[in-house]
């Protein structure tokens, strides 16, 4: 995904806060649209409702509309009676969104940094490729390097959200190990998320 310029006012303009960008209150002063008009209320046609729903996922995991794109592909192929489920695992089982989901990094950019400065290992290996997407059984941790870096620092004694039940987290500080459990589902979409309303945005669209 491209540079956030103000990662708050992205926030106030889909009118939520969004735990994958990080830092938390985004609303909590303003609590309406960025903009001379923002305070006004605001008249939402159909595709308007649709297209939000759209930008809340692809702005809280910080991938492009052709990331996007494939990832809704991938999800539809096979026998699936509910491909919105299973791009919520995919996104949830991405290995940038799992080293924030574990606390072990403020944001998913800054899980990304630290899979990028080659920081994060995977069953004991490094992993440089933050899209990857992890299996149940597959174990994550931090180097030496990264438990010193100020992206952990800042998150150490203050995740910015609770551990979800589809993680395992075993160890303190230094020696924290997380396990992917289970398969996450639509439930484990840390923010207000109508599926209906994703699904029809794309019915008609070829991806």
């Amino acid at each position: 995904m491209k540079r956030i310029t103000s990662r708050f006012k992205l926030q106030r303009r889909l009118g939520v806060e969004l735990p994958g960008l990080g830092k938390a209150g985004a609303l909590a002063r303003k609590p309406y649209p960025p903009g001379q008009h923002g305070n006004k209320r605001r008249k939402y046609s159909d595709y308007a409702l649709r297209l939000e729903e759209k930008q809340k996922i692809r702005a809280n995991y910080c991938i492009s509309e052709n990331q996007l794109r494939r990832f809704i592909g991938q999800a539809k192929m096979g026998q699936v009676t509910n491909w919105t489920a299973k791009l919520a695992g995919m996104l949830e089982c991405r290995l940038d969104n799992v080293v924030f989901r574990l606390g072990l990094a403020p944001s998913i950019l800054g899980a990304r940094q630290l899979c990028t400065h080659g920081h994060v290992l995977v069953n004991g290996k490094k992993a440089r490729t933050a899209s990857m997407t992890l299996k149940v059984g597959d174990k994550v941790t931090l180097t030496a390097k990264g438990f010193g870096s100020q992206n952990y620092l800042q998150v150490k004694d203050a995740a910015r959200l609770e551990l979800p039940d589809y993680l395992k987290k075993e160890g303190a500080e230094a020696s924290t190990v997380g396990t992917v459990t289970a398969v996450p589902g639509l439930e484990h979409i840390p923010f207000p998320f109508d599926a209906g309303l994703f699904t029809e945005f794309y019915a008609a669209k070829s991806v």
